[in-house]
């Protein structure tokens, strides 16, 4: 493997890519990450294949759609023996140094029924080395961290409670407890700065994952009223709740499922007010902000190293966030602000794509290949996505994926979720799968449920066309697509090799 192959991996929890390259980012200040745009090339039609975080992590780092790991919800196991990016990386000399967290639930075939790891829904995925524990369940050293610098709270919770810094009722946008040099995002950052040691000789690989903006919406000040919620623009909606309802029976689960007070503190009753709404919108852009800030002190220490330019520098999100748009939030819809995700690349020796833009479709499973391409290793048959290399130098394989594909599932196998009990639908049944291409997005669903197609050469995601009698030929090519992309797409670990009386051998599709 070549000298200097450093890799510098960064996912954001919960980035909408319009934050950056939409209308959205015409009110958001994310000067370093701009900056960064103009050294790096941007995917404009990035897609992750499946939500909530757990599983969209499995999929970001093992390469596989969700229909093939099938860690399809946050809780649900991984299997133990699914390569992913670290334990591959390991193949080819490097440490996997994790700061922050993989959302990963462990196997529990190969744990003791009392290990620990069997009561987290947040482990590490095999083949990381945990250089700092930053969960969002437990984030002890960021607790402790507080406490010797005596910020008093009894619980969790009230780090994520707004407090009136006058000692009154506390208001929705008030700041959190701790001071912005305290924060999680601060607290993350010091720590890899701090660290910086061990990334002085041979290769490195990082991955360095921030959970804000991620909920709960709690910011310290200055970020809690960086930005004036009249300010911002009102979220793309029908006019009420009741005719996002009326658009399929999936809505109605959707909309009671992640209600604005879910998503703060200290307010269980949480009106749904255009006031609340923009407010919230205003805290979620000011901890974008906030990660902005420590990305800019991140990337001024690989300058100041001399590494910025030797390095592979990845900046990307998990999944995205619908903020108030159709009178949602979170990310357990088919809506794109849901799926659309940030992707930024900066490739060492690849400066003439400087600032530029890619419109081809990718996905977040193409990222894994991508940085095994680079160093030289050949990726796993088991994963799904393709290396990005290709784009990244200005060439697009004549091959190259027409559609993007995500998979969302929306039941439980313990606790029956509003789907399953609004709709009657079985664990099996509660699932769902969007294919979108140039034109078009489908949805369908694995319960007998219609579907739903948008086209986006018309009113887009404002009205669902599927039974209109003039997009009949438009809808059965969408399904049969579907159908065909699942076909293609089923698990390849060990269906592309075969035993041989030579021993065996293995097709390699790309």
């Amino acid at each position: 493997m070549p000298e200097n192959r450093n890799i510098l991996f960064i996912v954001i929890d919960q980035l909408r890519a319009d934050c950056l390259t939409g209308a959205l980012g015409e009110h958001v200040d994310l000067p370093n990450l701009r900056r960064f745009m103009k050294e790096a090339v941007t995917f404009k039609k990035h897609y992750s294949v499946t939500s909530p975080c757990g599983p969209s992590r499995a999929s970001l780092l093992t390469g596989q759609y969700a229909m093939n790991h099938r860690s399809v919800r946050n809780g649900t196991p991984l299997r133990h023996d699914t390569p992913n990016l670290a334990t591959e990386l390991r193949k080819s000399g490097y440490l996997p140094m994790l700061f922050g967290y993989t959302d990963t639930s462990v196997d529990p075939r190969v744990y003791p029924a009392e290990d620990p790891a069997l009561k987290c829904l947040e482990y590490v995925m095999p083949g990381f080395h945990e250089m700092l524990e930053m969960r969002f369940e437990k984030s002890y050293p960021w607790l402790s961290h507080l406490a010797a610098q005596g910020y008093q709270f009894e619980t969790r919770n009230d780090l994520y409670t707004p407090t009136s810094p006058v000692g009154r009722v506390p208001k929705l946008n008030d700041p959190a407890l701790y001071k912005a040099q305290d924060s999680d995002t601060a607290f993350l950052t010091d720590a890899f700065l701090a660290n910086s040691a061990t990334r002085q000789q041979g290769n490195w690989f990082t991955h360095l994952t921030y959970i804000r903006p991620h909920p709960p919406l709690v910011a310290p000040a200055p970020y809690n009223t960086l930005y004036q919620p009249a300010e911002l623009p009102l979220p793309k909606r029908l006019q009420t709740r009741a005719l996002e309802e009326q658009v399929h029976p999936f809505f109605g689960p959707m909309l009671r499922h992640t209600t604005p007070e879910k998503f703060v503190h200290g307010f269980p009753d949480l009106d749904q007010s255009d006031e609340t709404v923009q407010t919230l919108r205003a805290i979620y852009l000011g901890l974008a902000t906030e990660v902005d800030h420590h990305i800019g002190r991140v990337i001024s220490d690989l300058k100041s190293k001399g590494q910025y330019d030797d390095t592979l520098i990845i900046i990307t999100a998990d999944h995205g966030e619908m903020l108030g748009d159709r009178h949602a939030w979170g990310k357990m819809t088919v809506y794109e602000a849901a799926y659309n995700t940030p992707l930024i690349i900066k490739m060492p020796e690849n400066d003439a794509r400087a600032g530029q833009e890619v419109v081809a479709p990718t996905e977040s499973i193409d990222i894994t290949p991508t940085i095994l391409d680079w160093i030289g290793r050949e990726v796993p048959s088991s994963m799904d996505g393709r290396s990005l290399l290709p784009l990244l130098k200005g060439s697009l394989p004549s091959d190259w994926r027409s559609a993007t594909f995500s998979e969302l599932d929306f039941g439980d196998p313990v606790n029956p979720t509003l789907w399953q009990t609004m709709l009657g639908t079985t664990l099996r049944e509660s699932c769902l799968g969007i294919l979108r291409d140039g034109r078009f997005t489908l949805v369908e669903f694995a319960a007998d449920l219609p579907p739903l197609l948008f086209d986006h050469q018309a009113n887009g995601e404002e009205e669902n066309v599927a039974m209109q009698e003039e997009y009949a030929s438009d809808l059965a090519r969408m399904s049969r697509q579907m159908l065909r992309f699942r076909m293609q797409h089923t698990d390849q670990t060990l269906s592309s090799a075969a035993i041989t009386l030579d021993g065996v051998k293995w097709h390699r599709a790309h």
